[in-house]
């Protein structure tokens, strides 16, 4: 891949916790007057996560620089540092006890002032006048305005002055408006109506407050990822000795040690004893994994019997349950192509609902003769077009569908890559380790001449300490053999080849058909066997000699052999019976690629052999230039530079780190059939992000004009803007009841119990 070079911006992510915000004209004024700072390159913030990420020059302007300009444009503003999960849990907690604490006091006392303003309008309607004083009136009314709604005035006052409009300035408008006629009306000696306004800004504040609730359920992801963290660990030291000490002071290298019924506190690799360990809340597998003395395991999971004695391998921020959260975080705070277009409407929608309520009030007075009724179907206007239900419809379906998704074993990079799998129609998978296990196993060897342990002793000697699969076979079956493996002198790899090192004194090269034959080795002794092998599913490595004692020769072959993933067959036909084509990928020579790609089901034409890294790129690029969009689903390091290329990239767990930093999503559980899952989570929620979007738009499209012309008042639109927002939330939590489609080969995917993550 062509080297980016260097720029000289010093670019910096920061996230921060936002309060303050009321809708999605707020989220849309906030990122254009920190796109105006000086040095920040771009800016996403989340109504429902209440996250702001932002991109800046840390060289132009530092965090208390964008702190400052949040708070000048009358919101609050906390950093959360990159990967500290410690400050993700605190901001959680402040989030509920900043929208909790304040709102119950204003609510008791707001509800109890506007008792007997409710039971004056009940008795008008019902023809028997409870007969308040208007003095009285105005005197229960103005408290809820001015207190109660001091809020709006705050958010309103802030808005207008950076040149915005939100829901704050249309509450606090419509409201003044229908208060101003109450004063008026108790100063001209008629009948007060203070009802409406005082009202209309209770209900919006319960209606704020159940959504908060509401967005806080969409939140419970990160929440009980937070949840399954202990808070201490059992630290043997070299004494024998066992202390329980907080996680947070345990170092990699550390003993730790779990017992039967605790959550494992770190990554770790097993050292001493054995037990069954619930992996459910990382992986997505149901069934509960025996762990024994070699295994990973992971930060957070569940033993459920045994002892076991671990090596600390990560902790905290830098295990995997630490860099879960903070993924899921980051995919928080981005946004969907749907929801951008939302926010950009919402930027300018406040300002075109002043302009309607402005016509609304002209006309009436034109109709009528009398502006005070005028005042009414304006203010109404006001109420119902808040465009909370707007900023809400994506958000809140984003942040259940990522929970849904780690709830799977799927974790989410972004927002975009959910969005991207929906419009996927080709996915490449990589063979090795992807649609197989990737832990290939020695099957047979043939030389030409002597002995097949001196072969493989060379093989096995020339990749001493390599850590590929291939190599790895090798070893394990030098080590049963008992052999002497030589330790490698000037080894070199030579990519999609092979491998080349001096050995006992011998220039030796292990590797593919085509090294042997570039090098000037005839294959030809070994032909036979090796197309046989071949055609068996075995993968052939071919064993030569280069010394300059004697001309290049062929010493032997060797067959290794690496099963296919459970599901691995059926996770391709589900995608086949969706529509989306599939290939597979892979190095192998064309007769061994054709067998491996038989038992899976595919056809000839499915198949790419003898693909090089550089291949795999190539056929990526090939596919989208002819109109596809294309999945790229891979394990290993010659796997990243395709998983980065192509549309999406899906990078299984257990591969390396440069595969799963590269891509979109990654398969915490190595199932393939993951894929499939992926790809009807992401139809489920655009399906979801749809209803809201139609829900939220088509309310306006309704309310607006029934406020216009009077059908319903203030009182009714504020109910009516209320539930708007919890019907978009509501349907956005019923995402959590999703499961697989029915009546295909993805619902062979087991569904995961234990803790549940939406």
């Amino acid at each position: 891949m062509d080297q980016v070079a260097p720029t000289e911006t010093t670019s910096t992510i920061a996230r921060f916790v936002i309060t303050g915000m009321t809708c999605a004209a707020c989220v849309s004024r906030l990122e254009r007057l920190l796109m105006r700072q000086p040095g920040v390159l771009s800016a996403s913030i989340s109504l429902t996560a209440e996250r702001a990420e932002l991109v800046f020059d840390s060289e132009r302007i530092g965090v208390p620089d964008l702190i400052m300009a949040v708070e000048a444009a009358g919101f609050g503003a906390r950093p959360v540092a990159k990967t500290q999960t410690s400050e993700v849990q605190t901001s959680h907690e402040e989030s509920r006890t900043a929208e909790d604490g304040p709102v119950r006091p204003v609510l008791v006392i707001s509800g109890l002032l506007c008792l007997p303003l409710l039971a004056e309008m009940i008795g008008m309607l019902a023809g028997v006048p409870v007969g308040l004083p208007g003095w009285l009136q105005w005197g229960l009314a103005t408290p809820i305005q001015f207190w109660a709604g001091a809020r709006f005035y705050r958010g309103a006052w802030f808005a207008l002055r950076t040149g915005g409009a939100n829901m704050d300035v249309l509450v606090a408008v419509g409201t003044s408006a229908a208060y101003g006629l109450g004063v008026w009306r108790v100063l001209d000696g008629a009948p007060p109506q203070f009802e409406a306004a005082a009202l209309v800004i209770l209900l919006v504040i319960v209606g704020k407050g159940l959504e908060a609730r509401a967005r806080r359920a969409t939140n419970r992801a990160v929440e009980l990822l937070l949840a399954s963290r202990p808070e201490t660990a059992r630290r043997r030291g070299r004494d024998g000795r066992e202390e329980t000490i907080p996680v947070g002071l345990i170092m990699p290298g550390d003993l730790a040690v779990v017992r039967a019924g605790e959550r494992i506190p770190v990554d770790g690799v097993v050292v001493e004893g054995r037990a069954s360990v619930n992996e459910a809340m990382v992986s997505g597998e149901p069934m509960p994994m025996e762990r024994g003395p070699g295994a990973f395991v992971i930060g957070g999971t569940h033993n459920l019997d045994g002892c076991l004695t671990l090596r600390v391998r990560a902790v905290g921020d830098d295990a995997i349950l630490g860099q879960m959260i903070a993924l899921v975080g980051h995919a928080q705070a981005t946004k969907p192509r749907i929801q951008r277009l939302a926010d950009q409407v919402s930027g300018w929608f406040a300002f075109l609902v002043v302009g309607i309520a402005v016509v609304t009030a002209v006309g009436w007075w034109l109709a009528t003769g009398e502006p005070l009724a005028a005042i009414l179907p304006a203010v109404t206007v006001l109420v119902v077009a808040c465009p909370c239900a707007l900023g809400l419809a994506t958000p809140a379906v984003m942040a259940v569908a990522f929970g849904v998704a780690a709830r799977h074993g799927l974790l989410i990079r972004d927002a975009e890559a959910l969005e991207t799998a929906c419009r996927v129609t080709t996915v490449l998978f990589d063979k090795t380790g992807t649609l197989t296990e990737g832990r290939p196993e020695w099957a047979d060897i043939e030389v030409v001449e002597g002995d097949s342990d001196g072969v493989l002793a060379l093989a096995a000697g020339v990749q001493r300490g390599n850590d590929h699969p291939l190599a790895r076979a090798m070893a394990e079956a030098a080590r049963v053999r008992a052999l002497d493996v030589p330790e490698p002198v000037g080894f070199r790899a030579l990519p999609g080849r092979g491998v080349a090192a001096t050995v006992a004194g011998r220039d030796v090269v292990v590797g593919s058909l085509a090294l042997i034959t570039e090098i000037g080795i005839n294959p030809a002794p070994l032909t036979r066997t090796a197309l046989a092998w071949e055609q068996a599913g075995r993968t052939v490595v071919w064993v030569g000699e280069t010394g300059p004692q004697h001309p290049p020769r062929l010493l032997g072959v060797i067959a290794v052999t690496d099963r296919l993933r459970s599901g691995a067959g059926a996770a391709l036909a589900a995608l086949v019976e969706v529509g989306i084509d599939v290939v597979m990928l892979t190095g192998d020579g064309l007769a061994a690629a054709m067998a491996t790609g038989t038992r899976l089901g595919l056809a000839p034409s499915q198949i790419r052999a003898g693909v090089r890294p550089e291949g795999k790129i190539a056929e990526v690029e090939r596919r989208q230039a002819a109109g596809h969009r294309v999945a790229m689903v891979g394990d290993g390091i010659n796997d990243a530079p395709a998983l980065a290329r192509a549309d999406l990239g899906i990078a299984m767990a257990g591969g390396t780190d440069v595969a799963v930093h590269a891509a979109g999503v990654t398969l915490m559980r190595g199932d393939p059939l993951l894929v499939p899952v992926l790809i009807d989570l992401a139809w489920a929620v655009r399906r979801k992000m749809i209803q809201n979007m139609v829900w939220a738009f088509g309310f306006n499209l309704v309310a607006l004009p029934l406020a216009a012309l009077g059908v319903f008042g203030p009182v009714m639109a504020a109910v009516a803007m209320a539930s708007s927002s919890l019907i978009v939330v509501g349907n956005a939590l019923s995402l959590q009841r999703w499961r697989p489609a029915r009546g295909s080969a993805v619902t062979s995917a087991q569904q995961p119990d234990g803790v549940a993550l939406s």
